[in-house]
């Protein structure tokens, strides 16, 4: 048997036993199932929802939940349950591409800082300190204000504030990497510090990459209900759990379910992504291998 092909044998094993951990894990999961149905919910959300979620009827106004409307309808008439359906679809765009900037961000400069060290390493670190002494959610904040409420500016607000800790995951795992046997091989045979750090280090990041991107996704999906609830995320009549919540303010003591469902969707998909993410940080962490 070849060398490579003893590499790919060890690799398909390693995830393998690492997929049977994570079956293992009860409450991980759970909050897979929850991931997996609110993606279900958001791709077939046309054929779903009840209703039109931008429909007005003022004969609907504020209507309690009922066989006709399960979760009750808004100032507009609008049937609630189906702008939830319809927000999950702006929930998960926003921490997919928010939290895939954030990781794009983190791994590059992590990756970078680990591995060439000296002033560069200096500079990068500097700047993530930086970056951590800031009020996160205020400096979000000033950001998208800075820029304009938009679904996008929260993309760029995540990105810039949120890669810092992913950036010294990254880092602390590069610096212990680059000693490793195999790095030392890659470089006596010739192979250029470009090559060793993307071909035989940043691979061996991957777990870690995974974990950090799970479990940032139920932070992206936060802070964007957050902003909206601020006025600051998707703009009126965009569906957002964040929004909803902040246009029921006004009727909490009259018609408190109305922001109780949308705070419902919040917290599912958030505990789903930390079920999930604690799961992955078990079932990838080769210390935990029988």
């Amino acid at each position: 048997m070849s060398k490579k092909m003893e590499i790919r044998k060890v690799s398909t094993s390693y995830w393998k036993d690492a997929f049977r951990r994570l079956r293992k894990n009860k409450l991980a999961m759970v909050g897979l199932y929850i991931i997996l149905a609110l993606i279900l919910i958001a791709v077939f959300a046309p054929w779903i929802a009840p209703y039109d979620p931008y429909e007005v009827n003022y004969d609907e106004y504020l209507k309690p939940p009922s066989f006709k409307h399960p979760l009750g309808t808004d100032e507009f008439g609008r049937d609630i349950l189906s702008r939830i359906i319809y927000g999950s679809r702006v929930s998960l765009y926003v921490g997919l591409v928010a939290e895939g900037i954030t990781v794009a961000i983190g791994v590059i400069l992590g990756s970078i800082s680990g591995y060439y060290g000296g002033w560069v390493d200096h500079v990068i670190v500097e700047l993530t300190n930086i970056v951590f002494s800031f009020p996160f959610l205020l400096f979000v904040i000033a950001i998208v204000v800075s820029l304009g409420p938009s679904l996008t500016n929260i993309f760029i607000a995540v990105g810039i504030t949120n890669w810092a800790g992913t950036a010294r995951l990254i880092r602390g795992q590069v610096l212990s990497l680059k000693e490793s046997e195999y790095v030392e091989a890659a470089r006596a045979l010739g192979a250029s510090n470009t090559r060793v750090l993307f071909k035989h280090i940043l691979p061996n990041c991957i777990a870690l990459i995974i974990i950090s991107a799970t479990l940032g996704m139920g932070d992206a999906i936060m802070i964007e209900a957050s902003l909206s609830f601020l006025g600051l995320g998707a703009q009126p009549p965009t569906p957002s759990w964040g929004a909803m919540i902040d246009y029921a303010r006004d009727f909490l003591r009259t018609n408190l379910w109305y922001s109780l469902f949308p705070g419902i969707a919040i917290m599912l998909t958030v505990f789903g992504f930390n079920l999930l993410g604690d799961g992955l940080r078990d079932a990838l962490d080769p210390r935990l291998k029988i």
